[in-house]
């Protein structure tokens, strides 16, 4: 099952019904026994995943569709000096705010990835680049996944890592994250996800190779509702995450 997303893109490729739909729900962020709760629970084992693949410590790191903030908090506590993007005002607002009161030093802007890709293209030197990019249940509400991951190959330093989660498309994924979480358990509002954009790890696999991005590891994300309970797994059918890692050479 798949918690409410995080919601950022390009403009070109965002969904402004999604846009607006996390606008709406910004003030319940931080709520953990609200519509967030399973975002809240799965955190700390996604958290913990990236972590153990990558220095965090003094390292430039993006979070692209950042959300309330909760995953770029988890970031800067780990040591990072973190960005994080968002195209809804209200979920900046939000996480600004949320941050202020955490004594946490994250820089957040209401940016699409690819005008940030841009800047930094322009400086001309992939020094401006970031040491890690971070996308956590936000590829599957966009309506150009592809492109987004062509995005993250201009922000991340040549050879360096991109994380994304994001929810497979299968029968198992459609009665759990859809029938179940959203109308039987009602963990999540009716209409938070469509079928149809999730993403296969065998799609996620195929755009990365065109954008210059190679599949490294891959693992499930295993919610229990009745123990609200997240935990990594081989199981990758509903919930998974994955590293992959820009194939550009270092210059």
């Amino acid at each position: 099952m798949n918690a409410t997303s995080n919601t950022s893109a390009h403009a070109a490729q965002a969904d402004p019904a999604e846009i607006a739909k996390f606008d709406d729900l910004a003030h319940r962020f931080w709520d953990e026994r609200g519509e967030f709760k399973p975002l809240h629970k799965m955190n700390p084992a996604r958290a913990a995943w990236v972590a153990s693949r990558t220095a965090l410590a003094g390292a430039r790191v993006l979070d692209v569709g950042c959300g309330g903030g909760l995953f770029a908090e988890g970031l800067a506590r780990a040591g990072a000096r973190v960005t994080a993007i968002d195209l809804s005002p209200q979920m900046v607002q939000v996480a600004q705010l949320h941050a202020a009161e955490s004594q946490l030093a994250i820089d957040y802007r209401v940016q699409d990835a690819a005008e940030l890709a841009a800047q930094i293209s322009a400086a001309g030197s992939t020094a401006a680049r970031f040491d890690a990019v971070c996308c956590m249940e936000m590829l599957e509400h966009l309506p150009d996944p592809a492109a987004m991951l062509a995005t993250f190959t201009q922000l991340v330093v040549p050879g360096g890592p991109v994380f994304v989660s994001t929810l497979n498309r299968n029968l198992k994924s459609f009665l759990m994250a859809i029938v179940g979480a959203e109308y039987v358990l009602r963990l999540l509002p009716r209409g938070t996800h469509e079928y149809e954009r999730f993403i296969r790890p065998s799609e996620l696999a195929q755009w990365s190779r065109a954008a210059g991005l190679e599949l490294a590891d891959i693992a499930g994300l295993h919610y229990d509702p009745l123990r609200e309970h997240c935990e990594i797994s081989t199981d990758v059918s509903v919930n998974y995450i994955a590293q992959l890692r820009s194939t550009e050479a270092a210059r």
